[in-house]
């Protein structure tokens, strides 16, 4: 069963990166950073497992991504939100009461097969609505914001010898900050630049000795080179055409790191992380366009590392819910509940997993949000425990510090070690 989160009180080790060629490209906008991906050799350990977890910024709203239209309460709560699988365009159907967003076509497919699964009424320990405190909770793994200064992926990185981990983001960010040894991996500098910055740029570049050759080799190789030489250029195609070269589109990124980490040798760990989830206005819209694109990225990252896949577990998180009626605007604001996502070879799926709290006027938390019933920590656990073999004691002493009353979300793996 999963753990109840207890709302609390509040409402509210530098990183290791061994890439061999980068360099910053500094504009008016801020510092961007422009990555020339080297070839990697990582430890083998006595387990080939792998553990991806990406992290959507901005809030995506349980109600619309896992709809549950066979709760009496919940078409007359949404209004024109309101999704059901015998709708003009249907929701998949899961089961009696939920169903998926009509655009998780890939996620359905998965589902069918047992290596999907929604966990409803999830949300981490703070249970405020600033999008940088939720964020940052979700992030270090403590029951508060700025509980720590480093992150649960990278304390869990560090309780496996001989691992490093791989985070797809052009800035290292809170999950995979800490003593463990971690790359990073941003796609090449877009071939849409502006030809005019980059001649600004180059005069600064080539008076400092150590830029001014990644400098001008990069501009050399982003015609050759527009993803990296991993196998994840291909998983950039859909049907033979290519997608737009969007620097850090989801699907762009999913595909790299399973490129990466379908390797022989390949990184056990990473990270990826996308924003743009916040919706306050025109909610329909924008969640449809970005749980394609999440969906897009599952398929992407299925294909790349297709050779593991069988021994990989994903899980998609965000950092809060969306309230459950729509704001004058057809959209909805910070709220607390939401969902949570898995998916795998490894993984035991093909079901809801989660304690529904129901959502009727009565059922909702400060008579706005979904009432949260699993806290993160508790499926974090429960993967990184049975799929990655940390021991319980690690998780809740080092990797979540002050959880030893958050229990592991248990059965959550398929036996998938004789296929293996």
């Amino acid at each position: 069963m999963p753990s109840s989160v207890q709302h609390p009180d509040q409402p509210a080790v530098p990183e290791v990166m061994l890439s061999r060629r980068r360099f910053f490209v500094h504009t008016a906008l801020g510092a961007a950073a422009l990555l020339i991906w080297p070839q990697l050799t990582f430890a083998a350990t006595g387990s080939d497992t792998r553990f991806l977890f990406v992290l959507l910024r901005g809030g995506l709203d349980g109600l619309e991504s896992v709809p549950p239209y066979g709760d009496p309460g919940y078409q007359a709560m949404r209004g024109a939100l309101a999704l059901s699988p015998s709708a003009a365009k249907p929701a998949h159907r899961l089961d009696h009461v939920f169903a998926l967003h009509p655009s998780f076509d890939f996620a359905a497919q998965l589902y069918a097969q047992g290596q999907f699964m929604p966990v409803v009424a999830a949300a981490p320990p703070y249970w405020g609505r600033s999008h940088f405190q939720a964020q940052n909770c979700v992030e270090n793994g403590t029951a508060k914001p700025d509980g720590a200064q480093t992150g649960w992926l990278n304390r869990c990185i560090a309780c496996m010898p001989g691992v490093a981990g791989l985070a797809c983001a052009a800035v290292m960010p809170l999950t995979m900050r800490g003593s463990a040894t971690v790359e990073t991996w941003s796609p090449p500098l877009p071939t849409e630049v502006n030809p005019i910055l980059l001649q600004r740029l180059q005069p600064l570049y080539a008076a400092d000795p150590r830029l001014a050759g990644p400098f001008a080799r990069a501009i050399a190789q982003q015609q050759d080179s527009p993803v990296p030489e991993s196998g994840a250029g291909n998983m950039a195609m859909a049907g033979g055409k290519p997608h737009q070269k969007r620097a850090g589109g989801l699907p762009v990124m999913m595909a790299a790191a399973g490129g990466f980490m379908g390797k022989a040798g390949g990184p056990r760990v990473a990270f990826v992380e996308d924003d743009g989830w916040d919706t306050h206005a025109n909610e329909a819209a924008i969640v449809t366009r970005k749980i394609a694109e999440l969906d897009a990225g599952l398929k992407a990252f299925h294909q790349s590392i297709r050779p593991v896949w069988k021994r990989t577990v994903v899980i998609v998180a965000t950092e809060f819910g969306r309230t459950a009626r729509i704001n004058g605007t057809g959209g909805t604001d910070h709220g607390t509940g939401g969902s949570m996502f898995l998916a795998g070879g490894a993984l035991r799926g093909g079901r809801v997993a989660g304690s529904w709290p129901g959502i009727g006027a009565g059922d909702l938390y400060q008579q706005r949000d979904v009432h949260a019933t699993t806290d993160f920590r508790s499926v974090f656990k429960g993967v990184l425990g049975a799929h990655l073999g940390v021991a319980e004691s690690l998780l809740a002493s080092r990797v979540f510090p002050g959880s030893a009353k958050v229990a592991p979300m248990g059965g959550l793996l398929a036996d998938v070690r004789a296929a293996a």
